[in-house]
This record gives C-alpha cells, structure tokens and sequence, in this order.
C-alpha cells in the first residue's frame, strides 16, 4: 500500500488510549471520523521581531524555497508527505508525489 497509513494520521498521544493498531479496519470503523488538521507549508523564513514590525501590506516575505519545488505536507503536525501545488476550480490544492516515512518514537 503506497498511502498514509492509519497510525501515520493519529496523534502519538492517542494512540494510547486506541486498540493494538493490528487489529481489524472493522474494530477501527470509530476512528475513520477523527478529525485532523492538514498542513501544507509552501516555505518558512526566520526574521527578527524589529523585521516583522516593519512589515506592512505588499511586503514580501522570502522563503527557504524555490519556485518549483516540492511542499511540506503535515498532518496534525507530522511531516507525511510532499506535494506540488495545483489550481482546483478557484482554490488551491495539493498533488502528494512522496509518501515521507518516518518511524514512530
């Protein structure tokens, strides 16, 4: 399977309280409607707070990233995937291209 798993979309801390993870999708059926939060973060960029206190509207903030280049995409905080950005209708969306795996501490 080359999606996110289950366990990569639950809180670490609420795993705790959920049943063996192996267990049946039917035993899980509950936890398909948890919510989460989806993040996808185009850049970051570190100034200092006289910096930021100088911004107003037009200023341009620069970011760690080049045109092109693939996206963060967070869920609940989590690093699971990177993506490129694409124009849906009116709004603004995400095309995942890397599964990012991570082990789970």
């Amino acid at each position: 399977m080359d999606g996110l798993s289950i366990e990569d979309m639950i809180p670490p801390d609420a795993v705790a309280d959920m049943p063996d993870m192996s267990q049946s999708t039917k035993e899980l059926g509950a936890v398909y409607d948890i919510p989460v939060q989806v993040s996808a973060v185009l850049g970051k960029s570190t100034m200092q707070v006289n910096q930021l206190l100088k911004l107003g509207r037009g200023a341009v903030v620069e970011l760690d990233r080049k045109v092109g280049e693939a996206i963060d995409i967070y869920v609940n905080n989590r690093l699971v995937a990177r993506g490129e950005v694409v124009v849906v209708e009116d709004r603004l969306g995400v095309t995942m291209t890397e599964i990012v795996k991570t082990d789970r501490t």
